[in-house]
């Protein structure tokens, strides 16, 4: 790998099927960069314990998100790929920016607050969340961030923590920055209004590992309208057709909807063609990985080895510099 190279970091949590929000929003933006970026690639177990959830499952999501990336077409020879709680140096760069981080920056956080209104008195592990974000990327001294527009209040805590530590302590660690300029929204089936989510119910999801019919049945029940406009759910539409089919496919197909020559049954059949055809090398390749868990272990063993040296690194420069050491 070329050190030179900028370092980019990003997150997936465990929290079941990858769905292909998931997917076009996270994964494959991380694997078209992979020969710009010095990529580091992290399953974000500790951040998903934040939430209910069943241990014996979690093992099993882990794992299944970890083969999703590869088979999403991460390449562990240009990335390095590893779970978070395998380098414990997370978890201790998370406590010392913790002492220089107000209270009053965590709870005015979107995040803590709809926790706050759904379970009324959330764990601190909510209020925490993020600077436990920002210890993920600066443990790195990541300076690329490829995350969404619901993370920007995470990634400006990120860098106000970066610049006061540098401040304080001396100069050392980067300046994170969102690389996704215009984030691709991919929004509920069922509810267009609200960005997919597992949480909304497997109507509003189309996973990874949907077989075509249920791919199908998703598609052509989908939210849009009764005339043929520019709905939330059409957008939404529109938005997958162009991220899945020829490019040509989607100039046709909108070409037809400013005409109002088009019926969304139409639009539905060809985005669900696309869709099937989409999905279908990354399950391939998945059930192949299934059968090879020891190419997986080593993958995640090769690149927990390389985090930990890089994170033992920073915490020592860090502590040093803190007046620990």
């Amino acid at each position: 790998m070329n050190n030179k190279k900028q370092r980019l970091f990003t997150g997936i949590q465990p929290t079941g099927s990858l769905h292909i929000g998931n997917y076009l929003g996270a994964i494959l933006p991380a694997v078209n960069r992979q020969d710009e970026y010095d990529s580091f690639l992290c399953v974000v177990d500790l951040h998903s314990i934040t939430k209910p959830y069943e241990p014996k499952d979690l093992r099993d999501q882990i794992k299944g998100v970890v083969l999703d990336y590869i088979a999403g077409g991460i390449d562990p020879d240009k990335s390095t790929l590893f779970i978070q709680s395998h380098v414990p140096q997370h978890c201790e760069l998370m406590w010392l920016l913790n002492t220089i981080t107000p209270v009053g920056e965590l709870q005015r956080m979107i995040q803590y607050k709809e926790f706050k209104e759904r379970f009324k008195e959330p764990q601190g592990g909510i209020l925490n969340y993020p600077i436990l974000m920002a210890a993920d990327v600066l443990l790195y001294k990541g300076e690329a961030v490829p995350v969404g527009d619901d993370q920007t209040q995470h990634i400006e805590l990120m860098r106000d923590l970066a610049k006061k530590f540098n401040r304080m302590f001396g100069d050392t660690f980067p300046i994170p920055k969102n690389t996704i300029q215009n984030p691709l929204r991919i929004m509920s089936m069922h509810d267009p209004d609200k960005k997919m989510s597992k949480s909304l119910g497997p109507k509003s999801y189309i996973a990874i590992s949907d077989n075509p019919d249920t791919i199908r049945k998703k598609i052509m029940s989908a939210v849009t309208g009764t005339d043929i406009a520019m709905t939330a759910g059409t957008k939404n539409l529109f938005t997958l057709l162009e991220q899945v089919a020829p490019k040509d496919t989607y100039n046709h197909m909108y070409e037809k909807f400013e005409n109002k020559d088009l019926q969304y049954s139409e639009l539905k059949a060809v985005l669900a063609d696309y869709m099937v055809e989409f999905v279908k090398p990354i399950q391939e390749k998945r059930a192949e990985l299934e059968n090879n868990l020891d190419y997986i272990a080593s993958i995640l063993a090769e690149g927990s080895e390389r985090a930990r040296k890089i994170a033992s690194e920073t915490i020592e420069e860090v502590k040093q510099k803190m007046g620990l050491m």
